[in-house]
């Protein structure tokens, strides 16, 4: 597959400040002829905050696609993501694989497509 980038435009994509790949103020400056302002996240709680944000603006981009190309790119950022949290906290992928293996044990996966209705809550009265 060879990438190319799908516009979505939704308003998650739109606040400011946010947590860019590491050549967007380039690509700016190549295609605008214009410099986006930009700062270094020193500290780690603030980039690990804004890596959270990025993860919940990536996920709503993958919520909206409508082809497969456009869906594993947004897959693609939420790996890249995930990567880079996993190296900021000092983690190993295969720790969130054997916690996902284990939660899919005692829980289930998703592969029987189940869909609850209503909360337990709402129907025991």
């Amino acid at each position: 597959m060879t990438y190319t980038h799908t516009e979505t435009n939704l308003p998650v994509e739109n606040e400011y400040p946010k947590l860019v790949r590491d050549k967007i103020p380039e690509i700016i400056h190549q295609h605008e002829g214009v410099q986006a302002p930009t700062r270094v996240l020193e500290d780690d709680t603030e980039y690990e905050a804004y890596l959270r944000r990025k993860i919940i603006e990536e996920a709503a981009e993958l919520a909206a696609t409508e082809t497969d190309d456009h869906t594993i790119e947004e897959m693609a950022d939420l790996e890249e993501l995930i990567d880079a949290l996993l190296a900021l906290k000092k983690l190993d992928r295969a720790q969130v694989t054997a916690a996902q293996s284990e939660k899919r044990e005692k829980r289930g996966g998703f592969a029987k497509r189940l869909l609850m209705l209503d909360s337990v809550k709402n129907t025991s009265r």
